[in-house]
């Protein structure tokens, strides 16, 4: 098993930033890649940004790109996601996962083998 614990999250004021970190411990061995995922209220979870863990390969979601960049230290089995120029619009739950699935289409849920509780994000306008 594999246990991901986030943290960064709280409130902030539009256009304002934020460092999300999610930490990794548990079963040995790299993940093939970790994502964050993003859900708010009464809406279904979505992609933010993958990264992959050997050569560090980083994808974003439109939504987002240009604004939050993922990130990840791997002697630190910790993966990051700064936010900047935050807004209104970005206010949900946030999600760190990891997968082991190698060719996995990265930007679905079912990539991913292990979640975490999440952290919320809320902007204000």
């Amino acid at each position: 098993q594999v246990q991901l614990v986030e943290s960064g999250g709280g409130l902030v004021q539009a256009g304002g930033s934020l460092r999300l970190s999610c930490a990794a411990s548990g079963r040995t061995g790299s993940p093939y890649a970790m994502a964050w995922f993003r859900q708010a209220s009464g809406k279904e979870r979505e992609f933010v940004a993958f990264i992959t863990w050997d050569i560090g390969a980083a994808y974003v979601a439109g939504s987002v790109k240009g604004r939050f960049t993922i990130s990840r230290d791997a002697a630190k089995n910790t993966v990051f996601l700064q936010m900047n120029s935050l807004k209104f619009e970005d206010t949900a739950r946030y999600y760190c996962a990891s997968s082991r699935r190698v060719g996995a289409e990265l930007h679905e849920t079912r990539a991913y083998d292990y979640w975490g509780q999440g952290t919320q994000v809320t902007v204000s306008s």
